[in-house]
């Protein structure tokens, strides 16, 4: 199973994006599945994440901006991004939670500049 990440890109300050993360088989089922993101010279974090059931879990600095969702029948996770904020530029990655290293893809660069 390979996941692929899109829907980056370049954005101004207060725009939205939103991004996808295709898997080629069937994990969503299987794993929790979560949004990650590595600025430069920064340890990758997690941002967005399912919990038990459809509960959701954010990092206190996208709270309330990001939403994760999720299209099982398409094998397909959405993180969408509002009101991003130049500090929300990174490589953005999905993955289950706990990563699982074979996971990580080539992720989805987002930059957030006017």
């Amino acid at each position: 199973v390979q996941l692929v990440e899109s829907g980056g890109g370049l954005v101004q300050p207060g725009g939205s994006l939103r991004l996808s993360c295709a898997a080629s088989g069937s994990i969503f089922s299987i794993y929790r599945m979560g949004w990650y993101r590595q600025a430069p010279g920064k340890q990758r974090e997690l941002v967005a994440a399912f919990r038990i059931g459809s509960s959701t879990n954010y990092a206190d600095s996208v709270k309330g901006r990001f939403t994760i969702s999720r299209d099982n029948a398409k094998n397909t996770v959405y993180l969408q991004m509002n009101s991003l904020k130049p500090e929300d530029t990174a490589v953005y990655y999905c993955n289950t939670d706990p990563p699982l290293p074979v996971y990580w893809g080539q992720g989805t660069q987002v930059t957030v500049s006017s």
